[in-house]
C-alpha cells in the first residue's frame, strides 16, 4: 500500500482538526493542502516510526508550528475576524494547551500520542487540557438552539451544554420549528442533527437560519467523512455520532472561542 493510500482514511480527520485550530474551513484546508503537499516533497522525511494517522498529524504540527498563526505573526489589520477574535483570546490561552485539549477530545488521542503530537509527557497534556477547558469556558457563555430529533440525544446535549454554564434556548426537531425558534429567540450558538425527524435536514435548517443573521455552528452526524472533503463550503465544527461529552464541551468551546459575541473584556 503506497502512502497516500494510508493516509487517506485520515485527511477528513485532520481537517477537522485544522478547522478547529483555524476557525474556518478555508485556513484550516490550506495547512492541510501545506501538509500534504511537504509529504509529497519529501516522504522519506514522513514518520515512519509511528502508524500513519499519528505520522499525519505530527506533520500536521510542523507545518501549523512554523507558520506562529497563534503567535499572530500572521496576523494584522488584514486579518479574518474569527482570527481577529481568536487573538484577543489567545492572549490568555496558550496554544499547546488549545492544541492538547482538540488532540484529546475532539480527535481521540491518548494523551501520551497527544505528548507526542506537541512535544510534552502525557502528564502535562492532562493539565494542559484541564487549564484550556477552564480559561475557555470561564470566558465564553451562550444561548443554544438545538436541533436534534433523537430525544435521548436531545436530552444528553442539553444536559452537556448546561452543565458548561449555558442557557438552551430551545430543542427543535424539524427544519421549519428550528427556523422557528432561532427567530423567536436568536441564539449565540446552534448545535444541529444532519437528518430530522421529517427527513428535512439540518444543513437546510443552519442555511435558513444563517441567512438571518450570523451564528457559530457545530454539526453532530454519523458520518463525518461526508462532509469533511475539502472540495465545497462544509461545516468548520463536527461532532461525530456516537459522541463522548468530551467532545461536546471541546466543540462547543472551540466555536465559541471565535465568536466576536463573548470576546473577553
Amino acid at each position: 500500500m503506497s502512502l497516500g493510500q494510508e493516509l487517506a482514511p485520515h485527511l477528513p480527520f485532520v481537517r477537522r482538526y485544522a478547522r478547529a485550530l483555524t476557525g474556518t474551513q478555508k485556513h484550516g484546508d490550506a495547512y492541510v493542502r501545506a501538509t500534504l503537499e511537504a509529504i509529497v516533497a519529501a516522504p522519506e522525511d514522513f514518520p515512519r516510526d509511528v502508524d500513519p494517522r499519528l505520522g499525519l498529524y505530527k506533520t500536521f504540527q510542523a507545518i501549523w508550528g512554523s507558520a506562529n498563526v497563534e503567535t499572530g505573526v500572521d496576523g494584522g489589520q488584514d486579518s479574518a475576524p474569527p482570527e481577529a477574535i481568536a487573538q484577543a483570546r489567545l492572549a490568555r490561552i496558550t496554544p499547546r494547551s488549545r492544541q492538547a485539549l482538540l488532540l484529546t477530545a475532539m480527535e481521540g488521542f491518548t494523551s501520551e500520542d497527544a505528548g507526542y503530537l506537541i512535544g510534552v509527557e502525557a502528564v502535562e497534556v492532562e493539565a494542559l487540557v484541564a487549564e484550556a477547558l477552564s480559561e475557555i469556558e470561564r470566558q465564553t457563555h451562550a444561548d443554544v438552539l438545538i436541533i436534534e430529533d433523537e430525544p435521548i440525544i436531545a436530552m444528553d446535549l442539553e444536559t452537556i451544554v448546561r452543565d458548561l454554564g449555558h442557557g438552551v434556548t430551545g430543542v427543535a426537531v424539524t427544519r421549519d420549528e428550528a427556523v422557528a425558534q432561532a427567530m423567536a429567540h436568536r441564539p449565540g450558538l446552534v448545535l444541529a442533527d444532519i437528518q430530522l425527524a421529517d427527513d428535512s435536514s439540518g444543513i437546510d435548517a443552519v442555511k435558513d437560519i444563517l441567512a438571518q443573521f450570523e451564528v457559530p455552528v457545530i454539526f453532530i452526524t454519523a458520518f463525518p467523512e461526508r462532509l469533511l472533503t475539502g472540495a465545497r463550503p462544509e461545516p468548520t465544527f463536527l461532532i461525530t455520532k456516537p459522541f463522548q461529552r468530551s467532545t461536546v464541551k471541546a466543540a462547543i468551546a472551540q466555536a465559541l472561542f471565535f465568536d466576536s459575541t463573548t470576546v473577553p473584556a
